[in-house]
């Protein structure tokens, strides 16, 4: 008779313990799907990747462009290096150099 008594308070500290788990486990997806709906609602701005630095976006001959305050890196996204050399007069050292580079 005292088995029967040992073994149906072991099923139920089982089962509380099964729940508690079970709790823990909904309160952590709970808080990381919170997490994740912050982080793509506040997207975080670009990062230097010298220095890790927040990049600051700053107009440079109407195209903007990323610049990190810290180490004063400048940062082009994809099209803005294409967007300013057609802007610079194709005399230019530089304008020269691009158009030798993008035929390799």
């Amino acid at each position: 008779m005292v088995n029967m008594w040992d073994e149906r308070k072991k099923s139920l500290e089982e089962d509380y313990f099964r729940r508690k788990e079970q709790e823990a486990v909904e309160k952590l997806r709970q808080q990381l799907a919170a997490e994740s709906s912050r982080a793509d609602t506040t997207a975080s701005p670009p990062r230097c990747p010298k220095c890790s630095e927040p990049l600051e976006e700053v107009r440079f001959q109407e195209v903007m462009v990323d610049r990190c305050p810290r180490c004063q890196g400048i940062w082009l996204d994809h099209g803005e290096l294409d967007r300013l050399m057609a802007k610079e007069d194709n005399r230019s050292w530089f304008s020269q150099f691009w158009r030798t580079m993008s035929r390799t």
